[in-house]
């Protein structure tokens, strides 16, 4: 399965609470974690390339991903290609281990766009300084939090916020 034929085979949820925008990913267990967390919350999906990974029939398989059916993904050719697209209403905020706030602080409204970073680089300076940008608290010696974590963290907290749930 060619990108062409994988974007239109996915669901289309109109005005989404949230998106999630991975900026090159590179592990498609967490992107498939993320995809999972997409459909099941009815949160639109942004894959910024290029990715650490293929994403056709076979590869997506492997991954045991069988449900990307259900999820409403978009696929961007770049990160400039990803901010012209961004028509819809909403704020970007980013996700960055190096951000001064925790996301607990941030003020996410219904539509807005949550951006995380590659998962060895994380995002650029020049990212996290032209956009808001909020970490996840670490109290322990860990270095990070996995990526499919860390977008479960927020994702979920920012509906309850809302009032999804």
């Amino acid at each position: 399965m060619n990108r062409d034929s994988f974007n239109n085979q996915h669901r289309v949820i109109e005005n989404p609470p949230l998106h999630v925008a991975l900026y090159q990913p590179e592990i498609p267990a967490n992107t498939g974690n993320i995809a999972r967390l997409c459909g099941a919350a009815e949160i639109r999906l942004h894959l910024i390339h290029p990715l650490g990974f293929f994403v056709d029939d076979k590869h997506l398989k492997r991954a045991g991903l069988d449900y990307w059916h259900e999820v409403d993904i978009r696929h961007h050719e770049s990160f400039e290609a990803f901010i012209n697209n961004m028509n819809e209403r909403g704020e970007l905020i980013c996700f960055s281990t190096h951000a001064p706030l925790d996301y607990t602080k941030a003020s996410v409204k219904h539509g807005d766009w949550l951006l995380f970073g590659p998962e060895t680089l994380g995002l650029s300076r020049e990212i996290r300084k032209k956009y808001p940008c909020y970490r996840i608290p670490i109290w322990g010696k860990v270095r990070s939090l996995n990526l499919s974590t860390s977008v479960g963290i927020v994702v979920y907290h920012y509906l309850h916020e809302m009032g999804r749930f």
